[in-house]
């Protein structure tokens, strides 16, 4: 039986991967149809497709599955709505929400019970999207960076407002407005970035104890699971203990 456990056990996991693999593939879909009905089919004058398809290709996404969504977007035969959704999760922490939904009434419904049930509440607009500004934030394993110095030179010329790079990563920040020229200065130094998105950074973060912190992660990840969600953003301290029992929980 210790077999037939350990084989039910490897179903499991792979369902759940699988679960997850899909869902990124339904949100990364969603944005490269929406880029392309915004802008145009070709990411080579539309950077916001461009990187749409740069991040599916990370996430090995079927070329003809980029090439339909692109095609759908084109058409205009999609129909999503880009909504931000604002709330507060348990301790205060702000939570800022990108979605896309055919059914708007139906997703700020959906929304509205995750917060209450999660000791949260939906808030009105502009209640704590002020707390956040938009960003180009690029990640990189700390292998596929040349030379520190060079890497450094490049970015700050490139007109990136920070760059960390630690033990395992290198992360580098910029202005929204700067985003594409980032872009162009890392595929100058043949530099592919693990991740690049355009997110909502916090301008200041709210500390909490662990106790505290778990109810706020717990509603974080409901929301991030929810099928018309593409991104939830917060400002939320993710201190050494947080992170230590975030990832002994997960």
């Amino acid at each position: 039986m210790a077999g037939h456990s350990k084989w039910a056990q490897i179903k499991r996991k792979k369902a759940v991967v699988d679960a997850r693999r899909g869902a990124l593939f339904t949100r990364l879909v969603r944005e490269i149809t929406v880029a392309a009905r915004e802008g145009g089919p070709n990411p080579d004058f539309n950077p916001r497709l461009r990187l749409a398809i740069q991040n599916a290709r990370r996430a090995n996404m079927p070329k003809d599955v980029i090439e339909r969504a692109i095609s759908k977007g084109d058409s205009g035969t999609e129909t999503y709505t880009e909504v931000i959704y604002e709330g507060y999760a348990p301790g205060g922490v702000a939570v800022l929400i990108e979605a896309m939904t055919d059914n708007t009434n139906r997703t700020v419904s959906q929304l509205r019970t995750l917060f209450s049930r999660g000791g949260g509440a939906l808030a009105t607009s502009g209640a704590v999207s002020y707390l956040f500004e938009r960003k180009g934030v690029f990640t990189f394993p700390n292998e596929r960076l040349p030379s520190e110095e060079a890497f450094l030179e490049a970015m700050i010329e490139a007109g990136a407002e920070d760059v960390e790079i630690g033990d395992g990563a290198a992360v580098v920040t910029s202005r929204y407005e700067d985003f594409g020229t980032i872009q162009e200065a890392l595929e100058k130094l043949k530099i592919e970035p693990e991740e690049a998105s355009l997110a909502w950074v916090p301008t200041s973060y709210i500390q909490l104890p662990w106790e505290e912190a778990q109810k706020a992660l717990r509603l974080i990840e409901q929301l991030e699971d929810h099928d018309d969600v593409q991104k939830v953003y917060h400002n939320l301290a993710m201190t050494e203990e947080i992170a230590a029992h975030y990832a002994a929980a997960s």
